[in-house]
């Protein structure tokens, strides 16, 4: 089939049977990275799912991409664009509009799997429209209350959230990602949080564990 047009640049793998609606994972990148970094993992994952691997908007120099900008005050405290923040969610949700019109995947069962930037837009998606969501794999990042439009608990009944975090991560302290669980429990959402001794990255028995934990979940 021809490259369908989403309004984010792409890459995609088809499922094995294109006979059926598939379960379709897309994948959010972090800051400063591209969508080749986490469809990397595409050969490693069941060929019963279709996969997107959007690219943020936010070209970066000399190279990369972010989803929004990220800037540092006089006391190198970070903050971050929120308005660009909004805008890449809005697109985000156009891409998973098109997807669903245009590519062979079951509307039912969508997840994202972010990380970092990628895993803070992942769940800012899907607590903004969890009509669109089936599930979320947030890796390396946090919830970030300023771009989460919240709905009442009972919106949240068909999500499930699988969160992870580096121990010793530098770039995003644990601590932060350690508010996800009880964030998620008061909304009643189902949810699983590990952690893994290594930085700001994925371990491999990191990867199976939310591999396995989306089979789970799509079968």
């Amino acid at each position: 089939m021809n490259q369908i047009s989403l309004p984010l640049d792409y890459l995609y793998r088809a499922p094995k049977d294109t006979s059926k609606n598939a379960p379709a994972l897309i994948l959010l990148h972090g800051y400063g990275s591209n969508e080749d970094d986490l469809f990397s993992f595409a050969s490693e994952l069941p060929e019963e799912y279709a996969i997107f691997s959007l690219r943020a908007p936010l070209a970066m120099q000399p190279y990369g991409y972010a989803w929004y900008s990220i800037y540092f005050d006089g006391g190198m405290d970070k903050f971050t664009d929120d308005e660009q923040a909004l805008s890449a969610r809005g697109q985000i949700v156009e891409c998973i509009d098109c997807i669903v019109a245009g590519f062979p995947v079951d509307p039912n069962k969508l997840c994202l799997v972010g990380f970092s930037q990628g895993c803070i837009l992942s769940l800012a998606v899907a607590l903004s429209f969890p009509e669109k969501i089936r599930a979320v794999v947030g890796l390396s990042g946090y919830i970030h209350p300023p771009i989460i439009d919240l709905k009442s608990p009972e919106v949240y009944t068909g999500l499930d959230i699988y969160s992870s975090h580096g121990t010793v991560d530098q770039v995003i302290p644990v601590d932060w990602a350690r508010k996800t669980p009880p964030f998620l429990d008061r909304l009643g959402i189902r949810n699983s949080f590990s952690e893994f001794p290594v930085g700001h990255g994925v371990a491999p028995q990191n990867f199976y564990e939310f591999k396995n934990w989306l089979s789970a979940i799509l079968d």
